[in-house]
């Protein structure tokens, strides 16, 4: 599942060479995804482990992921009393 949200997000991505011959990376609709490296292919990888770093920032703080579903099974969320 996560595999899949992250192939399918950086499939979205796009790439500019800027003018001092480094590249840019971003991801519409990801709000804060971004890389810059100097060759287009360090430009992706590094793309990637910020959307992988960005994404399971967001599960962990519970938020909202566009994209991507999770189901918590919340009878483990509650606390057992003996």
């Amino acid at each position: 599942m996560f595999s899949l949200f992250i192939a399918k997000k950086m499939a979205l991505a796009k790439y500019k060479l800027l003018k001092d011959g480094s590249f840019f990376g971003e991801i519409p609709g990801v709000k804060g995804v971004w890389a810059n490296a100097k060759s287009l292919e360090a430009c992706r990888r590094e793309l990637q482990e910020v959307l992988e770093d960005w994404t399971l920032l967001k599960i962990r703080s519970q938020e909202q992921v566009p994209g991507l579903r999770i189901d918590f099974d919340r009878r483990r969320m509650v606390k057992k009393y003996a």
